[in-house]
C-alpha cells in the first residue's frame, strides 16, 4: 500500500479530533464519563430513578482502549443499590453482535466476582447497547432480553442479568421524548430536548479540552506506532520468505540440471536443501516436466 493510500486507510479509522461525534466510540466514552450524563441515559431507558451513581475503577473508565471497532472507553457504573450496568455504542452492524453481548456479560460477572467469592455476591447487572443501526429490523427504540424458559414463558431465569439493545432509529415503543430525542441525535440529528441538547454541548467541550484532545492524539500516536512497528517485522518476514524462495528456486535449476550427480556435499554446502526437500524436487520435476523452476519451489514451500 502507498503512503497516499496508507493515509486515506489512517483517516479512516482514526477521524480527526474535531470531526468525532457523539456516535464515536472515543467521543460517546468522553460525554459519559460524566455522571451528569450518563445518569439520565439510564434512567430514561430503563424507566427507573436512579439516587447516585460511582464509576467501578475509575483510572480504567478515563483510560481509552483500542480494539477491532475502534477507540474506546469503559463505561461501568453502579448505583445507590449495587446494581452495575456496562454502557457501550456500536455503530457497525455485524451477525455477532449477539454473542459480543454474551462476552461483555460474562466478562463483567468475572470482573465483579471477588476470587474465592461465592456467587449470589453477583450484582444484579445490566449490559446496554447503544446501536446507531437496527440489528433486529423491527423498528423499535428498544429491545430488552432476560433469560426466559422456553416451555413455559411465564418463568424466568432469576440471574439477575438483564440486555438492552438502544435503536437510534427505532420508530416504535413507548418510550419518553427525551430518549427519542437523544437516540435522534445520537443517529446525526440535529439536537432536540433539553438532554440531547445537554449531550451536543457536553460534545462541544470535550472538543475544547486539551486533555481530551491529548488524549485522543497520544492514542492514535501509539496504536500508529505499534502499526509502523508490525508492518516492519512484516516487511522483514516477507524479505526472509523471499530469500527462502530464491534459494529454492535456484536448487530446483541446479537439481533439474545435474540430476543424480548430486552428492550430499554439494546438497547441505551448495544448495542448502535438506533431503526430503531435494527428494521432493526430483518428485515434481517428474511429474510436471512443463513447471518451471519457480513453479517448483512455490509448490514445495506451500505444502
Amino acid at each position: 500500500m502507498d503512503v497516499k493510500n496508507q493515509n486515506r486507510e489512517y483517516r479512516r479509522r482514526f477521524k480527526p479530533f474535531d470531526e468525532l461525534t457523539i456516535a464515536d466510540d472515543f467521543m460517546f466514552g468522553a460525554v459519559m464519563s460524566n455522571s451528569r450524563r450518563i445518569k439520565p441515559l439510564l434512567e430514561y431507558t430503563l424507566g427507573i430513578k436512579i439516587k447516585k451513581i460511582e464509576y467501578l475503577e475509575k483510572q480504567k473508565t478515563l483510560t481509552p482502549k483500542y480494539d477491532a471497532k475502534g477507540i474506546r472507553l469503559d463505561l461501568i457504573v453502579v448505583d445507590d443499590r449495587g446494581v452495575v450496568y456496562n454502557v457501550e455504542i456500536q455503530t457497525c452492524s455485524s451477525d455477532n453482535l449477539p454473542k459480543r453481548i454474551r462476552y461483555y456479560h460474562d466478562v463483567l460477572d468475572l470482573n465483579l466476582l471477588k476470587k474465592g467469592a461465592d456467587y449470589e455476591t453477583l450484582n444484579k447487572t445490566y449490559v446496554i447497547f447503544v446501536c446507531t443501526f437496527d440489528f433486529f429490523k423491527k423498528d423499535r427504540y428498544v429491545y430488552t432480553f432476560k433469560r426466559q424458559c422456553q416451555e413455559d414463558p411465564e418463568i424466568y431465569l432469576a440471574d439477575e442479568a438483564t440486555t438492552v439493545i438502544l435503536n437510534a432509529r427505532g420508530k416504535i415503543g413507548e418510550v419518553g421524548e427525551e430518549l427519542k430525542n437523544a437516540l435522534r441525535y445520537i443517529s446525526g440529528q440535529a439536537p432536540k430536548g433539553r438532554y440531547a441538547n445537554a449531550l451536543d454541548s457536553a460534545v462541544n467541550n470535550v472538543k475544547k479540552s486539551n486533555k481530551w484532545r491529548a488524549g485522543y492524539m497520544n492514542l492514535e500516536l501509539t496504536i500508529r506506532g505499534y502499526e509502523i512497528a508490525a508492518e516492519k517485522r512484516g516487511e522483514k518476514r516477507g524479505e526472509k520468505r523471499g530469500e527462502k524462495r530464491g534459494n529454492l528456486i535456484r536448487a530446483v535449476s541446479v537439481a533439474r540440471a545435474l540430476g543424480d550427480n548430486i552428492n550430499d556435499e554439494l546438497r547441505k554446502n551448495g544448495l542448502g536443501v535438506s533431503k526430503a526437500t531435494l527428494k521432493k524436487i526430483f518428485e515434481l520435476i517428474r511429474l510436471h516436466p512443463d513447471w518451471s523452476d519457480k513453479d517448483v519451489a512455490v509448490a514445495i514451500l506451500g505444502q
